[in-house]
């Protein structure tokens, strides 16, 4: 197809997708490419943090088609860095390269052999993965980082054990040396230095993971952080995260004792390299999903500090001298506070993360 029909064909895809949101359909813009030539244009008009849509059909090795895996994804993580997309729906089996957190739909079952269906199903997992119904008990059906699949699956061998960071997802793993403070042995306190000198004790659980948490500063917010407050945290989800419960603080001044129960073996870990890339935000879901297990943040832009954290229903984004603070109901919401004269949506990749607890 000629340059210029290439970017017509864009430039429709975007009116179309703009005219029909004016209108309150909610749309999820498909992203397709072509060579390198095309990544000046095809991406444009895609708001960073969408969900969008791709398809592996037509690169998939199939019928008489072939393989073009390295073509498919070379566009791909092109995509990922430019629009940094909260969530990609996937028509046809994802590349086990892909990253992402990844929605498949079954292209078959969408195709128009099924359209006279009664009720049609675009995807037999859809139900289950939008949370409309339980999973069935019984029924083998795993979904992990937003994949589905089913046990008698012929790929599902390669599917588990494709694991970390693909879009086959993964249980929770330390990302630097600061997170393998929350685990330990059963029993244990770990007390833990962040490169400025703050102190962290983390009272590890029967289940070898940590249970509650003590910060001894005032961060994120010192209108509602006493110093020190504890942070109760729970693993109970999929992908056995730690998800941090709100403060629990003492502006009394009657701070209980952080022993274990069992005596407490104390492992003193002081954090000298902890570096400011292994706090950075990669992508607006990055945070998103920080947000998700309430994390609690402190960044930098430009010359201000704000803090970020969760009160155990909203969201609170301040000053970190707790001036100008809004209170959110979603991390949509945290993303558009403005920071100086931008959306915090905009620049949450390029902003210091100066402190998060996971």
């Amino acid at each position: 197809m000629a340059p210029v029909l290439q970017i017509y064909n864009t430039f429709r895809n975007r009116w179309c997708g703009a005219y029909f949101a004016s209108k309150g359909i909610r749309v999820v813009p498909t992203v397709s490419w072509g060579d390198e030539n095309t990544f000046e244009f095809c991406f444009d008009g895609i708001e960073k943090g969408s969900t969008v849509a791709v398809s592996t059909y037509m690169v998939s090795e199939h019928d008489n088609r072939q393989d073009q895996k390295e073509f498919f994804l070379k566009g791909y993580n092109e995509m990922l860095r430019r629009i940094e997309p909260e969530k990609i729906i996937c028509y046809n089996t994802p590349f086990p390269e892909m990253q992402g957190d990844i929605v498949f739909v079954d292209y078959e079952l969408s195709s128009w052999e099924y359209m006279n269906d009664d009720p049609y199903t675009p995807s037999k997992y859809a139900k289950y993965i939008c949370g409309e119904e339980p999973i069935p008990a019984g029924s083998n059906l795993i979904i992990k980082s937003g994949y589905v699949v089913n046990e008698n699956d012929k790929n599902y061998n390669n599917i588990i054990q494709t694991g970390m960071g693909s879009a086959y997802g993964g249980k929770w793993r330390p990302r630097n040396v600061f997170e393998e403070r929350l685990w330990g042995k059963p029993g244990e306190i770990k007390v833990s230095y962040k490169k400025d000198g703050t102190k962290f004790e983390t009272k590890i659980g029967d289940n070898g993971k940590a249970a509650l948490e003590r910060h001894h500063t005032t961060a994120p917010n010192p209108k509602y952080h006493s110093n020190p407050h504890d942070h109760k945290i729970n693993w109970d989800n999929p992908d056995e995260h730690p998800d941090f419960g709100p403060a629990i603080n003492y502006f009394d001044g009657n701070v209980p004792e952080f022993k274990s129960k069992r005596g407490g073996i104390c492992d003193v870990m002081k954090i000298a390299d902890n570096r400011l890339e292994d706090d950075h935000f990669n992508t607006i879901s990055d945070f998103k999903k920080c947000m998700r297990f309430h994390g609690e943040i402190v960044l930098k832009w430009h010359s201000e500090q704000y803090g970020i954290f969760w009160d155990g229903s909203r969201y609170c984004i301040a000053k970190i001298d707790g001036s100008n603070e809004k209170w959110c109901n979603t991390a949509d919401e945290v993303l558009e506070y403005k920071v100086g004269n931008y959306r915090l949506r905009d620049v949450i990749t390029q902003v210091t993360v100066i402190d998060r607890t996971i």
